[in-house]
């Protein structure tokens, strides 16, 4: 313990006022070494805590990123299947439902195969009516028989010439074919049978072995390959690469016509982007008003087929084996059973594909 005395260091008497100042000093100076001891004693803590929260706080600068386990979500989507789009009316306005394309073969499961439409194409002549049908290539199988007199005179055997009993049951559509064998010659190929030859330069609608369908400026010679199932020739294009061809402003070179009038009943077959059939049917047509029909209607390559208001015909059916056959262009001059019988001139039937291998029913 410190003591403090009445007299300073030389040993000389303070007065009361002098010693109350040396005890403040005193005082002072304890306190002051307090202190020093105390610093140390805090100071260490805190030193360390920071020490220790330095070394543990988290990264600022790491570009290391977060690994995620999560496995993304698997998703199924289910391709939705074309349906072509309505024709554009030319006439304003449009008439109830003209343009609309309506299926024909609801019987059927899965997407409609034969959709059937029609409209007014001329502005100038709106009495005038085309009739199509739309033909899906992927699920229908293409076929093509000879008639008891057409395509023309042959020694082989010319087959049903009609649509054979045991094919009925998928049977959802049949239309007319080209020109008889003498009115133009051309290539007829059909069921593994070459009735007449090929020939380079002509319109040709081609059924492959893998059951595809396209119309081709034929360039393969006078015989079909290994991979052709059918084929069927009649003039020169009327449309190709999606414009109307140069030949369709020579009206004599597309057939003769009744009466020798320029625009009589003319029928064609085309192909639109997505490899599915059209057919379509009009009267008071030429050549070259019959390109406009199917460019309008998306071909991108079509031939004429017959013409003259004797042979347009277009039939589907309501049902399994051939049940309530229905004639889809108003001719008067045919009736709806047509290809159910024995048939004068070739035709076109279309079945409903199944799974398999691709073989003309007969």
């Amino acid at each position: 313990m410190h003591y403090v005395s009445n007299s300073d260091s030389s040993g000389q008497q303070l007065t009361r006022s002098q010693l109350k100042q040396e005890q403040g000093r005193s005082v002072s100076v304890r306190k002051q070494r307090q202190r020093r001891r105390l610093f140390p004693l805090i100071a260490l803590p805190l030193t360390v805590a920071a020490l220790g929260w330095y070394l543990i706080k988290p990264s600022t600068t790491s570009t290391t990123s977060p690994t995620t386990t999560a496995s993304p979500a698997t998703t199924t989507t289910t391709a939705v299947p074309y349906l072509p789009p309505s024709v554009k009316p030319t006439i304003t306005p449009a008439t109830a439902n003209e343009g609309v394309w309506t299926a024909q073969d609801t019987w059927l499961p899965g997407a409609p195969r034969v959709m059937t439409t029609s409209w007014r194409p001329e502005a100038s002549n709106p009495n005038v009516v085309a009739y199509a049908s739309w033909m899906r290539s992927s699920s229908s199988l293409l076929a093509l028989y000879p008639g008891y007199e057409g395509p023309g005179p042959s020694t082989l055997s010319r087959g049903p010439e009609d649509v054979p009993p045991s094919a009925r049951p998928a049977l959802i559509a049949t239309f007319n074919s080209g020109f008889y064998e003498k009115d133009s010659a051309a290539g007829f190929y059909t069921n593994g049978t070459l009735y007449y030859p090929m020939v380079n330069g002509l319109a040709t609608v081609v059924e492959y072995a893998n059951g595809t369908v396209d119309i081709v400026d034929w360039q393969g010679g006078a015989s079909p390959g290994p991979t052709i199932m059918m084929a069927r020739q009649n003039l020169s294009l009327l449309v190709n690469n999606a414009q109307a061809t140069p030949q369709v402003g020579n009206g004599p070179a597309f057939g003769v016509t009744l009466h020798g009038v320029p625009a009589v009943w003319r029928t064609a077959l085309g192909i639109d982007a997505h490899g599915n059939l059209i057919y379509v049917a009009a009267p008071e047509q030429t050549a070259a008003s019959l390109a406009q029909i199917l460019l309008q209607l998306g071909c991108v390559r079509a031939m004429q087929l017959d013409i003259n208001p004797e042979w347009p015909i277009y039939n589907t059916y309501g049902g399994p084996g051939a049940a309530n056959p229905t004639l889809k262009v108003p001719n008067p001059n045919q009736v709806p059973w047509r290809f159910l019988n024995s048939s004068t001139k070739d035709f076109f039937a279309l079945y409903a594909h199944v799974p398999g291998n691709v073989q003309t029913p007969w």
